[in-house]
């Protein structure tokens, strides 16, 4: 383990529950391909697969930040076990509704009571937050290596889930994401001493973290962002069939996750100067532009490795963007914050893995790869019509934005929050 990644784990019980935390974000990468995989071997329909990743998305996306409000109010603990076990419990419907051939609308229906799952990469990364506020290069080293985290999911959950889901029944993958979440959950929340204290309720003012102009600008690019990898997803398994070899579906979006582990793993070295504001602005660019080769790919060798060159945008983006969250939302929103971004995602990915499942239906996986670009150029325009509300917060004089988190002190940070708050 290289020295800046070494250093953060010199605090006691990070190891734990990064642990917990890579546990119980393995669903985040196995579930949606896993339902999409599972509903296609049962029926042969990408349009009804790809609506039911969306629905599960979308639940996920309305659910995620309420959850991680009541998180910031309440605790851990006291959350995530209830909202965890009503997730499990909707998944084991959905897959009975599933093999017994049930009328769509019931899978729907448990498709929806799934998405109550917690978003475990923001409690994390909140536990990281808590221990290294005021320490800007720890915290960046830690942000780093839980995109590092993320990535290893989706290496090997597409893996795992499309794997099991061909190899043994189709109902295994979604199973397992299901079983990695409650072991995940409750391994995390019984680490009490690294848990983040609840705030009282006085000082929860201002309504939702989303009124922040600068997580605003945020979200709304990762919707655009998540149709990216939704799409892709769903396109690459119909890919992957058309040419008779399903199962290579899972490597070849493990190398897409790989791109992005490797480049995660890099950045996560560097000191970055300058501002963050910007460098995200680019890897959001860099991520549209790295969809168009796509286009071009005949074969699967070469859909992987031009999902590998789009991979090395992603993980230095997503660590830029956790710290332009910290800076744009007052520490007794900072889950919520989190998991904001994490709902643009999802919502996002719904979109993506609905379109893409439809233009495959009705044109063929080559054909679906534009869904991606389409959505790829969104994220672009978004992010450089809405890049002056990221700067405006580091100069209106209210407070000091991502671009000057490399300065800030504890006590710089208190003050912030008092402002932001």
């Amino acid at each position: 383990m290289a020295s800046p990644y070494r250093a953060i784990f010199a605090a006691p019980g990070t190891r734990e529950f990064s642990a917990a935390g890579l546990v119980g974000r393995m669903p985040l990468s196995m579930m949606g391909i896993g339902v999409v995989t599972m509903i296609s071997q049962l029926t042969g329909r990408y349009g009804l697969a790809g609506a039911l990743a969306a629905t599960l998305a979308l639940s996920a996306a309305g659910m995620g930040p309420l959850i991680s409000r009541l998180v910031d109010r309440h605790g851990q603990r006291r959350v995530l076990r209830p909202a965890a076990l009503t997730a499990v419990t909707a998944v084991a419907g959905l897959l009975v509704c599933a093999q017994r051939s049930a009328p769509e609308w019931t899978l729907f229906v448990f498709a929806a009571g799934a998405g109550c799952v917690p978003s475990v990469g923001s409690m994390v990364r909140a536990r990281w937050a808590e221990i290294y506020r005021g320490s800007p290069r720890e915290l960046h080293a830690a942000y780093a290596w839980e995109s590092i985290v993320d990535e290893l999911c989706f290496i090997f959950g597409p893996i795992i889930a499309i794997g099991l889901s061909t190899a043994w029944f189709p109902e295994s993958g979604p199973l397992l994401a299901a079983l990695f979440l409650l072991v995940g959950v409750f391994w995390l929340t019984a680490q009490r001493a690294t848990e983040p204290v609840p705030q009282s309720h006085e000082h929860h003012t201002g309504g939702t973290a989303l009124r922040s102009p600068g997580l605003q600008v945020l979200v709304v690019t990762f919707v655009a962002t998540g149709a990216i990898f939704g799409a892709v997803d769903v396109v690459t398994v119909a890919f992957a069939e058309e040419r008779g070899n399903k199962t290579a579906a899972s490597l070849v979006l493990a190398v897409y996750a790989l791109g992005s582990c490797l480049a995660g793993a890099v950045f996560g070295l560097l000191h970055p100067r300058g501002s963050a504001s910007r460098r995200w602005l680019v890897g959001v660019c860099a991520m549209a532009v790295s969809m168009i080769p796509l286009q071009l790919a005949g074969s699967l060798p070469i859909l992987a490795v031009a999902l590998f060159v789009a991979g090395l945008s992603i993980a230095p983006t997503m660590v830029t963007t956790m710290a332009l969250v910290e800076a744009h939302v007052p520490r007794t929103k900072l889950t919520e914050g989190m998991t904001w971004t994490s709902t643009g995602l999802a919502v996002g990915v719904a979109l993506g893995s609905s379109a893409g499942g439809w233009v495959v239906d009705a044109s063929g996986a080559r054909a679906g790869f534009a869904v991606p670009v389409v959505a790829g150029a969104v994220a672009a325009l978004v992010a450089l019509l809405g890049h002056r509300r990221l700067l405006e917060r580091s100069t209106d004089g209210e407070g000091r934005g991502a671009d000057d988190q490399y300065r800030y002190g504890r006590g710089d940070n208190e003050e912030r929050d008092k402002h932001l708050a």
